[in-house]
């Protein structure tokens, strides 16, 4: 018998979880896609395996680069607000056999990972709209005041 092709399993994993619409696979497959050709990872294979965090940046890569200024309109049409519906549209993928994961993974692995205003809307307002950055200075190594030594 043959296997499902993705249209098909995509097709039942929409009836059973209808809470993304099918652009929101579709672009995530596109993002993954992506993301493989950006860290040059090869096309088959254990090396190919991308992280959590990976795949991550990788969709914000390319959602800035495919939607520009409306990118986060795009994503909240499809019902993705915050990076742990990343999560929920990959392991639903994982879960149909659409995607693979090693033992490692897990769903937690897209929680919080950036917020949505500083990943998509924060790039494209005015320099003087911008949130500050907060400067980073290194660690000044507290040296504990000098004893005194009685001689007695």
């Amino acid at each position: 018998m043959k296997k499902p092709g993705f249209d098909e399993t995509l097709a039942l994993l929409l009836k059973e979880d209808p809470r993304y619409p099918r652009e929101a696979y579709l672009f995530l497959r596109h993002a993954l896609n992506f993301t493989i050709k950006d860290l040059k990872k090869p096309d088959q294979g254990p090396a190919r395996h991308i992280t959590g965090q990976e795949l991550l940046e990788g969709i914000r890569r390319y959602t800035l680069q495919e939607f520009g200024p409306i990118a986060r309109t795009v994503l909240a049409q499809w019902g993705i607000t915050r990076t742990e519906d990343f999560g929920e549209l990959v392991f639903n993928l994982v879960n149909h056999g659409l995607l693979g994961k090693t033992d490692r993974d897990k769903k937690e692995d897209f929680a919080n990972g950036y917020s949505f205003q500083a990943a998509f809307t924060d790039p494209f307002l005015p320099a003087s709209a911008r949130p500050a950055k907060k400067k980073v200075s290194p660690r000044k190594k507290k040296i504990p005041p000098k004893e005194t030594q009685n001689d007695t």
